[in-house]
């Protein structure tokens, strides 16, 4: 960052230091003080004959308050993150107890009953749910019959499952005997939330937590 002709071996470690700034990432006070310290320390051995001009100290100056002041913005902005992912969390506690529809196929049974959703990218006239063993063995299909565009909700009587693990389903849909894009949707019940990494997560009945991004609806 700084730059000029000095004469002694100490003017020259002073400006080696001062690239070091660059990329050392530490407390904006600390790197303004130490880069003081350098520019004095180039200041007085400097060469007399080829002093640095005002213009240049004034513009060494600016560009390390610039990168202070880049650092203090850098530090707002993550406690400003801190803090909105807390009050996310706070308000996120509302859905505790709630269900909720995430992407994927696997079925969460709760008092012999357990329920899901699809999406229709288009209407269809046929759409089936095929109900699945963990290992994809069909034990039962549920025939929705003709569906308009959108997402629609379904429920299977599990009483009788006596399987190992939770059963998974699949979605047949079609039109005209063309297949209907499709995308499964698991109703699970929120058990609790929390903040990992910054994000908050969302702990479901009967499977491991989910980002709270991943949650298409609240029911």
């Amino acid at each position: 960052m700084l730059s000029g002709t000095v004469n002694t071996a100490s003017g020259v470690n002073a400006i080696t230091d001062v690239a070091s700034v660059k990329s050392a990432s530490t407390d904006p006070a600390a790197a303004q003080d130490r880069f003081m310290k350098l520019l004095v320390a180039q200041l007085n051995n400097q060469d007399p004959m080829n002093p640095m001009d005002n213009a240049q100290m004034t513009s060494q100056i600016a560009q390390i308050n610039t990168v202070t002041g880049i650092q203090q913005v850098n530090d707002t902005l993550k406690s400003m993150a801190e803090q909105f992912t807390s009050l996310q969390v706070i308000q996120g506690a509302s859905m505790v107890g709630h269900d909720v529809l995430v992407p994927g196929t696997t079925l969460t049974r709760s008092n012999g009953v357990a329920k899901g959703a699809v999406e229709l990218a288009g209407s269809a006239d046929s759409v089936k749910i095929e109900i699945l063993t963990p290992g994809g063995q069909v034990i039962d299909t549920l025939n929705l019959g003709s569906l308009d565009a959108g997402r629609h909700s379904f429920e299977w009587n599990a009483a009788s499952y006596q399987g190992t693990g939770e059963p998974g389903f699949r979605v047949v849909a079609s039109r005209a005997g063309q297949s209907v894009d499709t995308v499964s949707l698991s109703q699970n019940r929120v058990l609790s939330v929390a903040s990992e990494a910054g994000v908050m997560t969302v702990q479901l009945e009967g499977r491991s937590s989910v980002p709270y991004s991943t949650i298409k609806a609240i029911l």
